[in-house]
């Protein structure tokens, strides 16, 4: 299946870098139909359905055309990633890739698999990527439930997150099953760390000077264990106006006010749709969603309801955050995808 074209941005529109280019919604929209559902998310109505909405962006053509925010939020907030750091990740191994630094379609270079024999050695950083390692994790948020995200995060595993995942064995062959992994991305997160010959605040640098400071997205605050590895499945807090910036990156093609930041053909690689079984959690790019808003849009989702959404043939992002629980995911994905529906008219 052919990728819907990559927008470019307006002529005559700035670049968001310093601050965002403001408009007004365009002439077609459903102005009621958008006045409708951002009363009914922000409203206590709302609270049984979909959860909290803390925070809504909604960038058109390069500007800003849509915003709103609970009472208790505002724009120079910072608002969890979860795992929307994932698709950071992703831009950030891009940078490497264009560096001629890591080979997405070599083994992954990780310790723990290097033994003669190990079966793990043939997984690929793609494969990585693809969450189609084979590795075991038990990626669900109940804490009555055996959960190795959990133990990851902030228990056993918490100090290495990298390590602890990378210890697991295989429970399939490399690139025979899709399963999504919080600790797939820790893993991708120390590999890459170990090809620019960064870690901790060195990697922080190394990620502020590639990608956070050429975008503006000046609010990013990554976290780190206490083995220096950026927490690249979970932990980057930005606020929604920086993660619209990292969105129309993505929108762009990688390309930044002229200048390349990822390499050619990244953004393309993220949306391309991985081999998956049937599963309930929807389509998979290399860490990006696919089709939340409609086909050929893809997205960085996190727990909790935070989205950035990516929709080529609207030139449009839209940045969700709140606090929804699971239970929430079916009703609060379709209050995305009908707001968007409000500007295909």
């Amino acid at each position: 299946m052919s990728l819907p074209p990559l927008p470019p941005q307006p002529a005559g529109v700035a670049w968001p870098t310093a601050a965002w280019p403001e408009g007004p919604l365009p002439a077609g929209a459903d102005r009621a139909g958008i006045d409708r559902l951002l009363d009914f998310a922000f409203s206590p109505a709302s609270l049984d359905t979909m959860g909290h909405t803390h925070a809504l962006v909604v960038i058109q053509h390069g500007r800003l055309v849509l915003e709103r925010y609970d009472a208790a939020h505002g724009p120079d907030m910072t608002y969890p990633s979860w795992s929307k750091a994932k698709s950071i990740t992703h831009a950030l191994v891009g940078i490497a890739v264009g560096d001629g630094k890591l080979d997405i379609s070599a083994p992954a270079d990780v310790p723990e698999w290097s033994k003669p024999g190990d079966p793990r050695a043939a997984i690929t950083l793609d494969l990585l990527l693809r969450m189609s390692s084979g590795l075991a994790f038990v990626e669900v948020y109940t804490p009555e439930d055996p959960s190795d995200v959990i133990a990851m995060l902030f228990g056993e595993g918490k100090d290495d997150v990298a390590g602890y995942a990378a210890a697991k064995p295989l429970a399939h062959a490399p690139g025979s099953f899709w399963s999504y992994s919080s600790g797939t991305s820790n893993i991708v997160s120390r590999t890459l760390a170990r090809a620019v010959g960064a870690v901790g605040t060195d990697f922080e640098a190394f990620m502020r000077r590639r990608l956070f400071d050429p975008i503006g997205m000046t609010s990013a605050i990554p976290k780190f264990d206490a083995a220096g590895t950026f927490i690249g499945s979970s932990f980057c807090f930005c606020t929604a106006r920086d993660f619209a910036r990292f969105g129309l990156l993505y929108l762009r093609g990688g390309v930044w006010d002229g200048r390349r930041i990822l390499p050619e053909g990244w953004v393309d690689y993220a949306r391309t749709q991985t081999w998956q079984q049937p599963n309930d959690d929807g389509d998979y790019g290399a860490h990006w969603w696919l089709g939340l808003a409609g086909p050929g849009s893809f997205s960085a989702n996190g727990y909790d309801g935070q989205y950035t959404v990516v929709i080529p043939d609207l030139d449009m992002v839209v940045v969700r955050h709140g606090q929804s629980p699971e239970t929430t995911k079916e009703a609060r994905v379709a209050w995305i995808a009908d707001l968007v529906s409000c500007f295909r008219r």
